[in-house]
C-alpha cells in the first residue's frame, strides 16, 4: 500500500509515500497539533482524498525543517513512536505486536523531500 500527496494547486506536483514512511509522517504531524483529529484519522487511510490546507502544509513543512531535520541528520531515521535511530532499516517485517512499531520509519531524505513538498505546495490531498 502506498500514498500519493497531490498539491492542491497543481495536479502535476505530487509526492509518493510508502505506507511505512507515511504512517510515521502522520504521527509527526499529530505531535505538532496542527491538524484536527478527524483529518488525522482520514489521512492515515490511502485514497481518502482528504485535504491539508495551505496554512497547515506550511506549518508542517516549516516545523519538520526547523525542528526535526536538525535532530535526524542524514544518517538517521525516525520511527512512528517518534524515537530516532541511526541503525539502517534492515527490511525485516516485525510481526510480533510488541515490535510492529519498528516497521514504520521515515528517513532524513524522505522527510526533507516531504517538508519541501509542504512548503512549495498550496496544501495537498492524500490519495
Amino acid at each position: 500500500m502506498s500514498f500519493t500527496l497531490i498539491d492542491l494547486s497543481s495536479e502535476n506536483y505530487e509526492l509518493p509515500a510508502s505506507v511505512w514512511a507515511w504512517k510515521t509522517a502522520v504521527e509527526i504531524i499529530r505531535s505538532y497539533d496542527i491538524v484536527a483529529d478527524g483529518t488525522l484519522r482520514e489521512i492515515g487511510s490511502n485514497a481518502s482524498g482528504v485535504s491539508i490546507s495551505d496554512d497547515e502544509a506550511q506549518l508542517i513543512g516549516g516545523r519538520i525543517r526547523s525542528e526535526l531535520l536538525p535532530k535526524l541528520e542524514p544518517n538517521k531515521r525516525i520511527f512512528s513512536d517518534l524515537s530516532i535511530t541511526d541503525e539502517p532499516d534492515d527490511g525485516v517485517i516485525h510481526k510480533d505486536e510488541s515490535e510492529q512499531w519498528r516497521n514504520y520509519s521515515a528517513s532524513y531524505a524522505w522527510l526533507e523531500e516531504f517538508s519541501e513538498f509542504c512548503l512549495k505546495s498550496k496544501g495537498f490531498q492524500v490519495f
